[in-house]
């Protein structure tokens, strides 16, 4: 089966190319148009990078590995180079979600995108164990959207999404906005947020003079055990002293309507400063 990958040269188009070339499944044509990623290409992975024309022609599947905010310049740009039938792959949901991929009826779209390796793990393999992002040796789960398209089709997208964040545990099945509310919604509006809001509060401790070792120990292995109690990866309960440090900490750290960042309004202008 013929892959095109567009952005093959760029940082996330180098790992995707790195997973193709194991896999027996994809014939890949890679597209790049800088020189410096042209460079990469052929000095990782001995890959010669082609034209868009010829990467496209006959191709069943075309994954777009660039920034959000050109994906919908790219994918109007080939469109019309793109046979039917065949599957336009985006590696986020902001750009669907968002409306900028070009309307035609015969094409699909798909979205797939990693979980990452979770913090709490079977890995023992020292690489694996280090593979914080995925997609070299840790195993993680990946979320899809069959945007558009028949349905026979998911099957299609999930193969070329377990090829590319490989090795993968499993994958979840979501609609576009389920997916929208997953990222920006929960990984980075509230997550990210709230851990450089973590990051914070330890320099600020280390400020008053707490070793930056000590801070950083005494931080990590709390959340250690403090998450896996919260989301389920442990039986435990917290102390009464802590339970009342909680219980006066969210107020003093949190807006009462912070819950807001998952309106609709909120995650529509929330993807649209990412497009």
């Amino acid at each position: 089966m013929k892959l095109a990958l567009f952005g093959a040269g760029g940082k996330m188009g180098m790992r995707l190319s790195a997973n193709l070339r194991k896999s027996a499944e994809f014939d890949t044509a890679h597209v790049e148009v800088s020189e410096e990623g042209r460079t990469r290409l052929k000095g990782e992975f001995g890959v010669t990078a082609v034209e868009a024309g010829a990467a496209l022609d006959d191709a069943d599947v075309v994954v777009l590995a660039v920034p959000d905010t050109v994906i919908g310049k790219v994918a109007h740009g080939i469109i019309d180079q793109v046979k039917p039938g065949a599957m336009i792959f985006c590696l986020d949901g902001a750009a669907p979600f968002a409306g900028h991929l070009p309307d035609r009826e015969d094409v699909s779209y798909f979205m797939s995108h990693p979980c990452h390796p979770p913090i709490w793990n079977d890995e023992t393999d020292p690489e694996a164990k280090k593979d914080y992002f995925g997609g070299i040796a840790a195993k993680q789960g990946i979320v899809n959207v069959l945007v558009q398209g028949p349905e026979e089709h998911y099957s299609l997208g999930d193969k070329v999404g377990r090829a590319i964040y490989a090795p993968v545990a499993r994958s979840h099945r979501v609609t576009l906005k389920q997916f929208a509310l997953l990222e920006p919604g929960l990984s980075e509006t509230v997550n990210g947020s709230l851990m450089l809001v973590l990051r914070q509060a330890m320099d600020e401790v280390i400020k008053k003079g707490v070793s930056y070792e000590c801070a950083r120990d005494f931080l990590l292995g709390h959340m250690n055990i403090m998450g896996a109690v919260m989301f389920d990866e442990h039986k435990g309960v917290f102390s009464d002293a802590a339970n009342k440090a909680i219980e006066y900490g969210i107020p003093v750290l949190m807006k009462d309507d912070w819950k807001r960042c998952f309106d609709d309004d909120e995650i529509a202008a929330s993807v649209e400063r990412i497009t």
